[in-house]
Parts: structure tokens; C-alpha cells; sequence
């Protein structure tokens, strides 16, 4: 078996059959296969392994360059995507080695953390990564917020197809990239494609001339749903804004479907709000992210919750392991190498899972991520207070 990174152009003869029959429909047909290799000119960037084996391609994985915050650092992300396995070739280790020299080659090319949708979470877990929340749905009728509707707002809403209004959009994604833990955009190379496809309306919500909030969404049919993606905003009133938009969907739709994160509260919007908000994890199909660290140096900078230092032991992870002292001064952690005994022992999720905010010390016990000391325990719950992130990009 050879490993061999290939280019965007090559993707279509390769990964596109292995791709297409994980994840889509089939037999495929020529129009699919030449909507994809019209898609791979979005590719250019996106780092391809292959798995071959007498010149038959039998896995392969991608990593998008991305950027993520991570309590308030933008780091270069991999956004794991693109796996997938010839039937004949499963349960053989293909897909385990390249994600092995995958994540070794991205930290190379200096991706502090990386980010993934899998397909089974306890396979991903024995590779260091660690769950985060899976975004939310709200649906709704439109009627449950007849209250914004007699609302005098400052600021007003305005409607464009995504492709005129793409500019404002994308840049309050940015700005949100530095303001939200756990937010993630791809590189302009990738975020290109989203511009025309697919067609979409999108609400972008201005207060003085600032954009406060954005969402993108369409409507299947009169007196049917109005579907809208992730509820973009900068504050209450940029939430207030669009909501009171929606709500003017009243006569046209029978419900309103609302992608939101785990931080938001719908039952609170409104007195009279009939809502059911759902956070549903299947297999395979709709798993919850996972993330995790690629280098012990992405610990550096993030915002701490208080002024306190303990010694830990990163074990079970070629990236990761070795000895640190991690400290917080004046708000900030620093990591630094030491040869002091641990107060804790931490795999790869362990770690990811505090520096992520998903899990507090006791919880990284119960979940058999590591052993930690009953002085550190206080220690790492100030350093790393528990903090849900949104990660926005799905890919």
C-alpha cells in the first residue's frame, strides 16, 4: 500500500468514486461526476491522500485549510473532510494510517487544531478527538412571534439572493471568527464556491449601518416551511432584528426551521412561543463534531478564567506528548515544557476537551481521558472553565 498526496484534478478519477458511493447516491451518473470535477476548482488548497495498492485508489482523506477561535485565538484549523473507503479495502487500516501521516502534515504546514463530522466518534476518539455540541434546531410557527411584529426596532432587515448579498454576509462571518470560541471559517479558495451554490436568500440585519446579524435560508413551498441555516448575530439585537423578519412570514409559511447553537434559549423569545428545539446525533448520518489539538502550543494565548499553574502529562499521542506546565497570567495561558512530576495525566481528547471547554477535570476522568490529582482538579476547572463552543463550518 503507498500513501500519495494528489491534486485537486486528480480528485475527480480518484477519491470522486469512493466519495460518491459512501456518501451519495447510487450508481452515479456522468452529470454527477461533471458537477464534481467542476467543484474541484474550489479544491486547489485543500490538502488529498490516497491510499493505493496495484495503482487502485482504496481511501482516501482532505484536509480544508481553515481558521478557528479557540477562547478567543484564531488558529489555522484542518478541517478533516473527504473520507472514505472502497468497500473491499474496510476494516483493513487504510483510513487510520492516512489520517496518521494527515494530521502530521498539517501541523507541518502550521495547523494548531483540527475539527471533522465522523462517521463513528469512537473511531475519531482513538485518533485524540474529542466531541463538541452539535448545532440545534428551532422550529416554529411563525405566529408565536406576533409580538416583534408591533416591536419598534432601531435598525431594519434587508432580503438579496445570497450571490448579491455574499460580501456582507462573509464579512460578518469573519468578524464572528474573532469574536465567538469555537467559530470557523475556510480559506477564500473554498469559501468562493458558496457564493452561487447553493441558491439561497439571505437577511442581513443592519443597525446604523452596521451589519448585526445575518441568516441564510429558503422557503419549499407556500404554506409549507421556511428553512433557514445558522442564526448569525452580533447581540440581542441583531437576534431581535431577524426574528421580527421571520415573523413577517406569518401568512406565507406554516413553520419556521432555525439552525442555532447550543447557547441559545428559543422558549425564551417570546411568552406565548409553541417551539421545539432539537440537538439530534445519529449514526452515520448526523454525528456531532468532534475537534481536537494538534500542537501543545495552541494552548498558548487562550483566555484562562483565572491566575493558576499546574504540571501535566500529555500521553498515548505522537503530536502531543511530553511534560508542561501550564499557567495563566493576567487572563492569559502560557504552555512550557517541564520535567516536574504531573499533577495530571491526560490522553489527546483529555487535553482537547479542556482546552475546547466541552469537559470539566472530573468529567475528563469519568470519560476515561485521564487521571488527574485532587489539587489540580481545582487548578484546571480556573484555567479551563467549561465554555461551549459553535463550530459554524460544516464540511
Amino acid at each position: 500500500m503507498e500513501i500519495r498526496q494528489i491534486t485537486a484534478g486528480e480528485r475527480t478519477d480518484t477519491m470522486f468514486p469512493l466519495q460518491a458511493y459512501a456518501f451519495g447516491s447510487s450508481p452515479w451518473g456522468d452529470a454527477e461526476r461533471e458537477t464534481y470535477a467542476r467543484r474541484m476548482v474550489y479544491y486547489r488548497t485543500v490538502t488529498s491522500l490516497i491510499a493505493e495498492e496495484d495503482g487502485q485508489t482504496l481511501a482516501g482523506v482532505a484536509a480544508f485549510p481553515m481558521r478557528q477561535n479557540v477562547r478567543g485565538v484564531v488558529h489555522d484549523m484542518a478541517g478533516v473532510a473527504s473520507v472514505s473507503t472502497h468497500p473491499s479495502a474496510r476494516r483493513r487500516g487504510f483510513v487510520r494510517q492516512l489520517m496518521v501521516r494527515l494530521m502530521g502534515q498539517m501541523r507541518e504546514q502550521g495547523c494548531a487544531v483540527s475539527a471533522l463530522y465522523p462517521f463513528r466518534p469512537s473511531f475519531y476518539g482513538r485518533l485524540g478527538y474529542v466531541g463538541v455540541p452539535r448545532v440545534r434546531t428551532a422550529t416554529f410557527a411563525p405566529e408565536g412571534l406576533s409580538h416583534l411584529l408591533r416591536a419598534d426596532l432601531p435598525g431594519e432587515v434587508e432580503r438579496f439572493r445570497l450571490s448579491e448579498g455574499f460580501d456582507e454576509f462573509n464579512a460578518l462571518t469573519l468578524r464572528l471568527l474573532r469574536e465567538r470560541h469555537g467559530f470557523s471559517v475556510y480559506d477564500e479558495t473554498r469559501t468562493a464556491e458558496f457564493r452561487e451554490s447553493p441558491p439561497l436568500w439571505v437577511a442581513i440585519a443592519r443597525v446604523d449601518g452596521e451589519v448585526v446579524g445575518a441568516v441564510t435560508y429558503r422557503i419549499d413551498q407556500y404554506g409549507g416551511d421556511l428553512v433557514a441555516d445558522d442564526l448569525l448575530t452580533t447581540g440581542p439585537l441583531g437576534r431581535a432584528l431577524l426574528l421580527q423578519f421571520l415573523a413577517r412570514h406569518v401568512d406565507q409559511v406554516t413553520q419556521i426551521v432555525l439552525t442555532i447553537g447550543s447557547d441559545e434559549i428559543p422558549e425564551l423569545w417570546d411568552t406565548d412561543l409553541a417551539v421545539r428545539t432539537e440537538g439530534r446525533v445519529q449514526f452515520p448520518g448526523k454525528c456531532g463534531p468532534m475537534v481536537r489539538l494538534l500542537s501543545i502550543d495552541a494552548l498558548n494565548g487562550l483566555h484562562a478564567g483565572a491566575e493558576r499553574d499546574v504540571s501535566v502529562e500529555v500521553v498515548d499521542d505522537e503530536l502531543l506528548a511530553g511534560r508542561y506546565r501550564i499557567s495563566a497570567d493576567a487572563g492569559t495561558l502560557t504552555v512550557e515544557e517541564t520535567k516536574d512530576e504531573p499533577q495530571a495525566t491526560l490522553t489527546c481528547p483529555g487535553i482537547s476537551a479542556l482546552a475546547y471547554g466541552v469537559l470539566d477535570p472530573v468529567e475528563v476522568m469519568t470519560r476515561g481521558f485521564g487521571q488527574v490529582e485532587t489539587p489540580a482538579v481545582e487548578a484546571l476547572s480556573a484555567l479551563f472553565p467549561k465554555k461551549m463552543p459553535y463550530l459554524f463550518a460544516d464540511f
